[in-house]
């Protein structure tokens, strides 16, 4: 029960990133510091179409489950334990660095391991003051929860209440690129969690869970797309996803219909329709998905 709780309070900080990227009254996007860029409202994605992209965008806390499910050991070697925080000099790095270090957060605190969580929140701590939103943590309570197991879920509250008080922030004053880079940043991790562990622990359900990422990675692609090409660490980065897309290009995924299910919601039944996705996915393909999504991880974690 509680690792579903975790699993849906986790997805709701995803969600809570669903209204990015709105403009100024102007009708431009402002970046902070040597990073601006500036936008025309037409060019940007609009709010259906993003928040779509935030709801498919599965979280590390989702994959930690599987793993925890499938018999899944933790381990360190997954952390980004070599991103070295103060090397980071933009904003643009630090918001990508603060996404990647949230997935580690989760990943943490989804294997009870919170007081191995310490550290990382120091160096969130330091990438969010980097950015001008340290002000919406409450780092002392989460550090005190972070030693508390008992306290899991009002930890994830807190982080919760957090991500979405900047996010309001950062859209609020123009900076909702900032964001988007975060969410990429939640999305390569946990995309290198999944990676790595079925090198070593294969498994039916988490390759295809792998697999399905080819159609999130064109979401996240279309999020980033108003910003490719008009900035240096926008066009690596977009480079950079383009090379696993590429690792995807000749994987085939279909889907068959489901039964529909009925669920209460707001006092009302509700029927979704469901379906189930079909993976045609090679080993050799995967090898390949495996390594550039580390090439790429590492570089980003590097700093270069």
């Amino acid at each position: 029960m509680r690792e579903r709780l975790f699993l849906l309070m986790f997805l709701v900080v995803l969600m809570s990133f669903s209204c990015r990227n709105q403009g100024n009254k102007n009708g431009e996007l402002v970046f902070p510091e040597a990073d601006t860029i500036q936008l025309a409202g037409s060019e940007k994605s609009g709010y259906e179409t993003v928040e779509e992209i935030s709801r498919n965008i599965s979280s590390p806390v989702e994959i930690a489950n599987l793993l925890q499910t499938i018999g899944v050991p933790f381990s360190p070697d997954y952390l980004a334990s070599s991103l070295d925080v103060n090397k980071l000099q933009t904003s643009f790095s630090k918001a990508v660095g603060l996404g990647i270090l949230g997935a580690d957060l989760g990943y943490l605190n989804m294997y009870e391991r919170t007081g191995s969580s310490i550290e990382t929140l120091s160096s969130i701590r330091k990438l969010a003051d980097g950015i001008r939103v340290g002000q919406f943590f409450d780092f002392e309570a989460i550090k005190r929860l972070s030693l508390n197991k008992s306290n899991l879920d009002s930890l994830l509250f807190i982080s919760i209440d957090s991500y979405s008080r900047i996010d309001s922030y950062l859209r609020e004053n123009g900076r909702g690129q900032l964001s988007a880079l975060m969410i990429t940043g939640v999305w390569i991790e946990g995309h290198y969690l999944a990676t790595q562990v079925i090198a070593s622990h294969p498994d039916p359900v988490l390759r295809d869970r792998i697999g399905e990422q080819k159609i999130i990675l064109d979401d996240l692609l279309l999020l980033l797309s108003p910003w490719c090409g008009r900035d240096g660490g926008f066009e690596g980065l977009c480079s950079d996803l383009q090379k696993i897309k590429e690792a995807y290009s000749d994987i085939n995924i279909s889907y068959s219909p489901g039964a529909p299910v009925t669920v209460e919601k707001d006092g009302g039944l509700v029927v979704t329709q469901t379906e189930t996705s079909n993976v045609e996915m090679s080993d050799e393909q995967l090898r390949n998905i495996i390594q550039v999504t580390k090439t790429v991880r590492d570089k980003l974690i590097s700093g270069n």
